[in-house]
């Protein structure tokens, strides 16, 4: 490993205060504190990106020192009280480490010495209640900063959070000032958000939201995919990936001629899949929303994510109908996806002591396509695909590959990540192999892609 430089960001005079948790906050804390201690750095959200042409040091990181007083969050640590309420506490002061590593003048070296330090400073996971939920990595050469890495906590930010945290820290390398980005991009901050969840308004909100869930989840299957007996319970969960430059091109067509949202075309064939793999007709998805349509929360540096539950009944019918269907039913699972998620946990809880049977949660779906990821140098070739590629030219080139197996992750059969790159739009799926084994699983991304490719071609797309 090559030693790094220790840089440090001297902070002072931020803002400052203690208050309980957000319900993002609290969500996310909860899911990491479950996982095996190996698996808790694969929710750090993480970009990594060349800087070309060079920035000098001094300029990144009096930006960076700016963005810690424009976002709370980056200096905000997260701890339990004695009676265990999690709480938040914003720091007014402190020093932020920077892992600057030298490298000669090269563009492929400095490439090469950002992709290691990325892979060294993700592959860590944090400590919130004693240390800030932000790293930085520099690659530096003659004085310039050749490449950038950050990694955040998953309870910092989610996908859509790390997005504006870029763009502001692009606009303050490039001279804007935190005034000027403040008038721009107003922000709320998690201080600011757990007093309205606390107040009389907030609590109305998450009671309806929680109501709204309980209500699909009295009606969806009480199964999909039922554990065998005698399951391995130290079974690892295999990941697959798909990638499909078809179909990135695909599912907007399909979006357009149907008059829906990309995200509903995905999810339509997703449910499709699962129905047909599972055997029931009416399949439940856990699907992540950003939430960000909130007042307040559009520019918010933040992990505001939730969980929505989508019921689509009859999902095994016409495509095309069930795309509409699904765009439609969206609008409703996305409006209610605001709530405290340890209150509807104990809801179902208590629901459950009483045997009322409820639906499956075990099927997540979490479409990040909307945050786009950092152009790596070995993506560049690829970013414009051949001109006048047809559908199944471009299908040719789908792969799928297996990076990785994770440690078992009890209740869950499947969860399924969309993300899109400059020439592929990939499907990353992780499933128990007790319910879904790797043969089902390539059947299950296969047919997300024929479905949607098929419907693009019904209407008219070579």
């Amino acid at each position: 490993m090559t030693t790094s430089q220790q840089l440090e960001i001297a902070f002072s005079s931020g803002r400052s205060g203690t208050g309980p948790a957000t319900w993002g906050q609290r969500a996310i804390w909860t899911a990491v504190s479950r996982l095996a201690p190996a698996d808790a750095p694969r929710y750090n959200i993480t970009v990594a990106t060349p800087v070309d042409p060079g920035v000098p040091v001094p300029a990144v990181l009096d930006a960076l020192g700016h963005l810690l007083h424009l976002h709370d969050s980056l200096h905000t640590r997260l701890h339990r009280d004695e009676d265990g309420t999690l709480r938040q506490t914003v720091d007014p002061a402190g020093r932020l480490p920077v892992h600057s590593r030298p490298c000669g003048g090269g563009r492929q070296e400095a490439d090469e010495a950002g992709r290691a330090l990325h892979d060294e400073l993700a592959a860590l996971p944090f400590d919130c209640a004693e240390e800030w939920p932000i790293r930085v990595g520099l690659v530096e050469s003659e004085g310039l900063v050749r490449h950038l890495t950050l990694v955040l906590s998953h309870t910092a930010v989610d996908g859509t959070g790390m997005r504006q945290l870029v763009m502001d820290l692009t606009d303050l390398v490039l001279g804007s000032s935190p005034e000027r980005i403040r008038e721009l991009r107003p922000s709320q901050q998690p201080l600011e958000e757990a007093e309205f969840q606390t107040s009389d308004r907030g609590r109305r909100r998450d009671s309806n939201a929680r109501q709204h869930a309980l209500r699909k989840l009295r009606v969806g299957p009480p199964r999909l995919f039922p554990l065998p007996a005698g399951a391995d319970p130290d079974r690892r969960f295999p990941n697959a990936e798909l990638s499909s430059p078809a179909l990135l091109r695909a599912v907007d067509l399909v979006a357009a001629g149907h008059r829906a949202s990309s995200a509903s075309v995905l999810l339509a064939a997703v449910a499709t899949m699962t129905s047909r793999l599972s055997g029931h007709p009416d399949p439940v998805l856990q699907v992540i929303v950003n939430n960000r349509f909130l007042p307040g929360l559009t520019h918010a540096v933040s992990v505001v994510a939730g969980d929505s539950i989508l019921h689509l009944p009859d999902a095994g019918q016409d495509f095309a109908a069930l795309v509409r269907r699904t765009h439609a039913s969206t609008i409703a699972a996305y409006r209610h996806a605001y709530y405290d998620k340890q209150l509807l946990d104990e809801d179902i809880e208590k629901l459950t002591t009483e045997q009322v049977p409820l639906a499956d949660r075990s099927c997540i779906v979490n479409d990040t396509r909307e945050l786009a990821p950092p152009l790596r140098p070995e993506d560049e070739d690829a970013a414009i695909p051949p001109a006048g590629e047809s559908l199944a030219q471009a299908r040719a080139r789908t792969t799928l590959t297996w990076p990785v197996d994770f440690e078992p992750r009890p209740g869950l059969s499947y969860a399924l990540d969309a993300l899109q790159t400059p020439d592929a739009l990939r499907l990353s799926m992780t499933a128990d192999p007790a319910v879904l084994p790797r043969p089902d699983i390539e059947r299950f991304l296969f047919g997300v892609e024929e479905l949607v490719l098929t419907e693009a071609l019904a209407l008219g797309h070579a």
